[in-house]
């Protein structure tokens, strides 16, 4: 046997939904609402139900890949096992394009909100950011069971805080505000969904934590059947009372949120907005560190990327190398986004891109693996299809994942052959 530590078995479903729902619940929240009900009208609520429901599919075939196959490298091990390990190669390529640039940005977006309701200089925001991604990294470092724990407490406060709004702006929601029901026609209501999709990014990451789970088949199901349940509800009861109270009105995007808190708790709103804004955004970034270092970290293992990122903490058991490789990578990107603040747009764009294009390999792989199973066959093919729609409306960042996948390519070509499978330190189920 190896003397080489291994993923810890510890998490409970719980946990699991809490690192679940956080990395789904980030700072669409305070947004996709007010630009959906702009775009559609009361109809949006129409777009959230369906882009809801399209979403069941997806998430169906996410618990049953990630309950069969439960290991670290998640999509990049199902694309593996159903195509070979140059797919695989190319997966975890296209991971790499992810987290790297899309954390700071999340963190960015999170630490705005505070540094504008205290008032903050630039530089004090940027500070805010890296102590973000610093405490991401430390929590995570210290081993799943404080990061899920952890996690537990931020969607905790996410809830409590998005309930209270909705129960305070109720009683602002009129009938009127749903007439005309689609004044601009019901073309706006697909138009509204192909944003909306951004508000379901985040199921994927439960793959890379499977090793983890005390009772990966149903812990992972239970994880992720209570998150879809909760988010659901979550955005869709926003959503009724954004276009209910007709805050969605306002002249600034950000502006209309603030209508709707101000509503509901007056001259609180400032401070509400802005811890919200922060602990989503936080939330978010603290699930996709840790399912990133633990794909790196499978990787490695089988030789896919540097090995020096196949060793874990020996008293921790966690790819402790991988986080703390993290560190310079979320500092240049912050660095970068400093000297110009249309960096930011273009990395979510970019990444964005790339998590579709992931969750296409991943539901591809489900048709393939699934090949036996009509009915877990017919959930990955009718979740391919959704995502391949909405890729067709990235535009030119729908490039970027292109290049990710030809370095990958390119790369796994030089790679010497190896015999598909785990390596020992992972236990049999």
């Amino acid at each position: 046997m190896s003397s080489e530590p291994s993923l810890r078995r510890s998490l409970s479903w719980v946990q699991g939904l809490a690192l679940t729902t956080g990395a789904v619940l980030g700072s669409g929240i305070l947004i996709l609402p007010v630009l959906a009900a702009q775009l559609a009208g009361p109809a949006s609520l129409v777009s959230w139900l369906l882009m809801g429901l399209l979403t069941v599919p997806l998430v169906i075939t996410l618990s049953h890949l990630a309950g069969r196959y439960p290991e670290a490298g998640g999509i990049a091990a199902y694309a593996q096992r159903a195509f070979g390990d140059r797919a695989g190669a190319i997966t975890g390529w296209l991971f790499l394009g992810t987290v790297p640039i899309g954390a700071p940005v999340s963190v960015l977006i999170g630490a705005n909100y505070i540094g504008v309701y205290l008032g903050l200089p630039k530089t004090a925001i940027f500070l805010i950011a890296g102590v973000m991604l610093l405490l991401a990294i430390c929590f995570n470092y210290r081993g799943i069971t404080l990061s899920g724990n952890v996690q537990l407490g931020v969607v905790g406060l996410i809830a409590a805080i998005v309930i209270l709004v909705i129960v305070a702006a109720f009683p602002k929601v009129h009938p009127a505000a749903f007439t005309p029901f689609a004044p601009r026609g019901w073309w706006p209501v697909g138009t509204a969904m192909t944003i909306l999709f951004w508000a379901f990014v985040g199921w994927e990451m439960i793959g890379h934590l499977a090793e983890e789970f005390r009772n990966p088949a149903r812990d992972i199901r239970l994880s992720l059947g209570g998150s879809l349940v909760v988010i659901n509800l979550l955005y869709l009861l926003l959503a009724v009372v954004t276009v209910g109270s007709r805050s969605y009105l306002a002249e600034d995007n950000l502006a209309a949120l603030a209508t709707l808190v101000l509503q509901s708790w007056g001259s609180l709103a400032g401070a509400v907005v802005a811890v919200l804004g922060f602990v989503v955004c936080y939330g978010s970034i603290h699930t996709y560190v840790a399912g990133f270092s633990r794909l790196v970290y499978a990787q490695a293992r089988q030789g896919d990327f540097p090995a020096c990122f196949a060793k874990l903490h020996p008293k921790h058991q966690t790819p402790y190398r991988v986080l703390l490789a993290l560190i310079p990578l979320f500092l240049a990107v912050l660095g970068a986004a400093a000297l110009d603040q249309a960096v930011t747009s273009v990395l979510m764009q970019l990444t964005s891109a790339v998590f579709i294009a992931l969750y296409i390999i991943g539901m591809a792989a489900a048709v393939k693996l699934f090949g036996s199973e009509p009915s877990k066959r017919r959930s990955a093919l009718i979740a391919l299809l959704v995502c391949l729609a909405v890729y067709a409306f990235t535009g030119w960042t729908g490039l970027y994942p292109l290049i990710l996948a030809g370095i990958g390519w390119c790369l796994a070509a030089r790679r010497v052959p190896q015999k598909p499978g785990r390596t020992e330190d992972l236990k049999t189920l």
